[in-house]
Formats: C-alpha cells, sequence, structure tokens
C-alpha cells in the first residue's frame, strides 16, 4: 500500500496525539505511516510522499498552528499535482463556533489548485458549529476532532476514518 506521510502541526500535544491514533490505525490496516511533527520538515519530506495526510490545530480566531505558519511558504512551494492527501482538525466548535477547524481549511486551500487526488472528507453531523472554512459542500474537508467537548467520540471518529482511508488511499 506504500506509506504516507502524516504531517501534524500541535502546540499543546492534542493534534499530536491524535496524530499517533491515526498512524496507529492505519498501520493496523497494513500501511507505513511515518508521523512527522511540521515544525521539523522542509520541502522536500513532502515531495518524498505521494499520499499525505495534513493536520493542525486552529488557535485563537481561526489561526493556523505556529509550526504550520512557519512552513507555509514552503508549502505553497510543493508540487501536490498527483498526490493523494487528506486532513484532519483538532478545534473547539463551543468556544468558536464561529472558526472551527478553520486551520484544516486554511491547508486545503494551499493544495486544492492542484491536480490532488483529496481523500477523506467527513459528515458535519454531530458537531455543533457555526462556520468553519473546513467545510465544503456540507462536509467537512477532512476528520474533524473536538477533545475539549467529544473526546469519547474520538476512537471511534479515528478507526472510521481509518477505515474510510483504507479504500481511498490504497
Amino acid at each position: 500500500m506504500g506509506s504516507i506521510g502524516l504531517f501534524y502541526g500541535s502546540s499543546g500535544g492534542t493534534t499530536e496525539s491524535v496524530a499517533q491514533k491515526i498512524a496507529a490505525a492505519l498501520n493496523s490496516k497494513g500501511f507505513v505511516v511515518d508521523v512527522i511533527n511540521v515544525a521539523n520538515a522542509s520541502k522536500s519530506a513532502f515531495e518524498k510522499y505521494d499520499k499525505l495526510i495534513l493536520g493542525s490545530s486552529t488557535w485563537g480566531m481561526g489561526d493556523l498552528q505556529d509550526d504550520w505558519e512557519n512552513i507555509l511558504g514552503d508549502l505553497e512551494e510543493v508540487d501536490f499535482n498527483g498526490k493523494t492527501v487528506a486532513f484532519f482538525g483538532t478545534g473547539d466548535q463551543e468556544t468558536y463556533a464561529d472558526t472551527f477547524l478553520d486551520a484544516m481549511g486554511t491547508l486545503y486551500e494551499k493544495v486544492v489548485d492542484s491536480k490532488v487526488n483529496i481523500v477523506g472528507t467527513w459528515p458535519t453531523e454531530g458537531y455543533g458549529f457555526s462556520d468553519s472554512k473546513a467545510v465544503v459542500d456540507g462536509e467537512f474537508i477532512g476528520l474533524a476532532i473536538d477533545e475539549d467537548n467529544q473526546s469519547s467520540m474520538t476512537k471511534k471518529r479515528i478507526a472510521d476514518w481509518a477505515e474510510m482511508l483504507t479504500s481511498q488511499m490504497a
């Protein structure tokens, strides 16, 4: 099935923990997932993989996590044509209902104009938010995780998403 580069940015540890859980779920399905903290990544690291998962927490009023902000210029130079890309995001849908998972939407905007195969869209049902840059055509563009308000749902959401990605990234 090939290897997947899972790149994450995490300031408080939540997104890193979710990244590790996603990797474990996909590894159990036969994938080889390299988990990379974007703080230690470069343009060449992204180019190494044909299959990528990009994950970020959302900070403040919809801001991208700091390590992603620092590498955004490099990310804009990556040729995503022909790559398969999935996204995940962590955020707080109650406190930041009008910017829930905006960082995931920002990452999506950086790659969507390429000839890239976006996989892993996720339903918005079961979440309580008013607006998000991560919603396109009525669905999240990737896995939506809210450890602040719905931590009891994280394990099942990751398992279901990994199952979905098994066929979409094969």
